[in-house]
């Protein structure tokens, strides 16, 4: 299974002071460390429900996906910071430490909160909400990860687009 290592987030979170809707993902897998950005798995269907939901085309490069999540106000980051992990297995995570997620917000105009799959809402409920200063319901959609079987690209569509667009 492989051993356990201790990895800091290594990039950035994408926003700007227009940021109205924040994604939390959990924690880079190691395709996406290994990229040196968001959801960098071939197979993960964020990019491709956010360019649908968006009405944009698919972006391909980094500077692609941030102008299209910057257009959309829409900024993305993840709930951890750093962890001890095995290889990409959320089940893995353990030592937490959290990102600043409430330092995020005061520097935007965030009104809505969306994570990424099961493991990002256990995650932002036990790390971040019981010290957040602001009443933001954070709401948990379907994972886009591959290891999301049970959910099909247009099933994720539907409810990432109804649920970001019925809620802002």
């Amino acid at each position: 299974m492989g051993e356990y290592q201790h990895i800091t987030h290594t990039f950035q979170p994408v926003y700007d002071e227009h940021s109205k809707i924040l994604i939390l993902g959990s924690f880079p897998s190691v395709k996406s460390r290994e990229e040196g950005f968001y959801y960098g798995h071939p197979r993960n269907r964020f990019w491709q429900v956010m360019a649908t939901i968006c009405n944009c085309p698919m972006p391909h490069t980094i500077e692609e996906k941030k102008a299209m999540l910057l257009t959309n106000d829409i900024a993305i980051w993840d709930v951890i910071d750093s962890c001890d992990i095995i290889g990409s297995s959320d089940s893995s995570i353990r030592n937490v430490v959290p990102a600043d997620i409430a330092g995020l917000v005061k520097k935007t105009q965030i009104t809505k909160i969306f994570l990424n799959g099961q493991t990002a809402g256990k995650l932002y409920r036990k790390y971040i909400e019981p010290n957040l200063a602001f009443p933001i319901t954070a709401e948990v959609l379907p994972s886009t990860s591959p290891a999301n079987a049970a959910s099909s690209t247009d099933t994720l569509i539907k409810v990432w687009g109804e649920t970001i667009h019925g809620k802002q």
